[in-house]
Parts: structure tokens; sequence; C-alpha cells
């Protein structure tokens, strides 16, 4: 109970710090380079200049995102996770609320500069949620559906929609501010990626004399099976068994420290997976 509630606590914390950063980047960076991220949140954006060039409207940040995420989080309580749908709530809510609040800075004015650390920062907001178990909406729902429920590479169709919302963009309002967004998304991409790592994997291969004991630890550690392979030493001409393992990055860490406390003297050889085909246990999202 105390482990839940201390889980929750902290996953609030970085939700409400990440919903914070955001909104300071969209009013910072976003704003003065006259952006459009993608996602939902470029969705927003672009809905927001179009009523404010064309009819002189302007629409609050908060009234067309919580709109646009409806269908989004109705897929994250239907399919993906009570407890992953709410925090992911809080995270739409808070980051809504503090865009509409907190008044625009300008802290450079070089658009190339823009671009890039305005990606890196929200490529890094949006990893801080999706490591704490929450997301910033919108298409990381469908992500994420695709993803644990239909064994889909989503980045397609995510790449997809974005290059919709740039060429509208583009189109409305001029192909300069467009193509810069291109490298705001690159670098937010880029960071999401050396951050989160739950759906990418690592293959393990191990060469060890307690194949036994190593593959329990694996299994019980993560939940994945292993291969075990007999090979023959090179120099020495003994036997030795090679454990081959597929688990994900984001755990493989933890399962090299627990191979190592199982046999010291084991071999690890850990190679990045490209692509995985077949049965792969992926934790549910709570």
């Amino acid at each position: 109970m105390k482990q839940n509630l201390r889980k929750n606590l902290l996953t609030g914390f970085a939700v409400t710090f990440a919903a914070i950063l955001m909104a300071i980047n969209k009013k910072t960076f976003v704003d003065t380079g006259e952006l459009y991220p993608g996602g939902v949140g470029g969705l927003t954006i672009l809905i927001q200049r179009l009523f404010a060039s064309s009819l002189h409207i302007s629409l609050p940040f908060t009234l067309i995102n919580l709109l646009l995420n409806a269908v989004p989080v109705y897929i994250g309580f239907r399919f993906i996770g009570r407890n992953f749908t709410l925090f992911s709530c809080l995270m739409i809510v808070l980051n809504s609320v503090f865009t509409d609040l907190i008044p625009q800075r300008i802290i450079t004015q070089d658009i190339l500069l823009i671009s890039v650390f305005g990606g890196i920062i929200q490529g890094f907001a949006i990893a801080l949620c999706l490591n704490a178990g929450a997301t910033s909406g919108g298409t990381d729902f469908i992500s994420i559906f695709l993803s644990e429920k239909r064994g889909m590479d989503s980045f397609g169709i995510i790449l997809g929609f974005n290059v919709l919302i740039l060429c509208a963009a583009g189109f409305l309002f001029g192909w300069d501010k467009a193509l810069y967004s291109i490298i705001f998304q690159y670098a937010s991409t880029a960071v999401q990626r050396l951050l989160y790592k739950k759906f990418q994997q690592s293959t393990l291969f191990i060469v060890t004399t307690k194949p036994v004991a190593v593959c329990n630890a694996i299994y019980n550690l993560c939940n994945h099976s292993a291969t075990v392979l007999t090979g023959e030493g090179s120099y020495a001409h003994s036997e030795q068994s090679v454990v081959y393992s597929v688990v994900s990055a984001a755990e493989s860490r933890r399962v090299i420290q627990i191979i190592r406390e199982t046999d010291p003297a084991a071999f690890i050889n850990e190679v990045k997976t490209q692509k995985l085909s077949g049965r792969f246990y992926q934790p549910k999202e709570q």
C-alpha cells in the first residue's frame, strides 16, 4: 500500500513538472519561433493560429486541446490502463492550463536555436512522462495502443499525422516555419528515443557455465524466456553454454546486473535489436 502511494506521488510530481516544463517551452521557444510541434499539441496550435489570423478570434489552448484529446483518452481508458490514463489526463489538463496562464517570454529569436533547444526540452518532458507511467496525450495514446495491442510499428502513422499538420501549416502560414518545425520534431524524437526505451529491445548473448540459473534469473526478473545453445571455447576447448535472450532495452541494465550476481564469470554481449518478429512479452500499463 505504501509502495503504491509512493509510486503515485512520484508519478504525480513527474507529471506536474513535465506539464510546467512543456508549457514554458511552448510560451518561449514554440510561440517565439511560430513552430508546430507534433501530435495533438501541434494541431491545437495550428487551429489557434488559423482562427486568430482568419477570424480574429483568440481561442484558449485549454479548450481546443481538451476537445482534441477526448478520443485518445477514451482509447487509453478502454484499451491501455486506468492509472496510466488518469495520470495522462492530469498531464493534459495541467499542461493546457499552464499554457494559458504562463505569459510569453522571449529568450532568443534565433530560429535555429529555438528549433533545436525547443525540441530537446519537448522530448525531455515527454520522456519524463512516459518513464513515470503517463503520457502527454494525443498521438502518444494511439502509439502505445498500436504497439501493445496490435504489435504494429506506429512510427509511420504518427509521422504521417505530423506531415499533414506541417503541410497545412506551410500552406497557410509559410513554409519556412513548417520546415524549421521538422528540426524541432526531429530533436524531440531523438531525445525521446534516448531517454525512453520501453519499446526498444536488446539481444543478450551470455556465455556461462550456469545456464539454468541464468535463464531462471532472467525469467524471474522480467518474465522473458531464453534459448540455451551448446558451444566450445576455442582457447581451452572446454564446453560452454550460450544463453540467448531478448529483453526490453529499459530492463537490460538490471538483467545484466542480476546475471553478474548469478554467474560472476559470465561473458555478456549486448546487441541492439533492430527488428523483432514473434511473441515478445510486454508488461501492460496499469
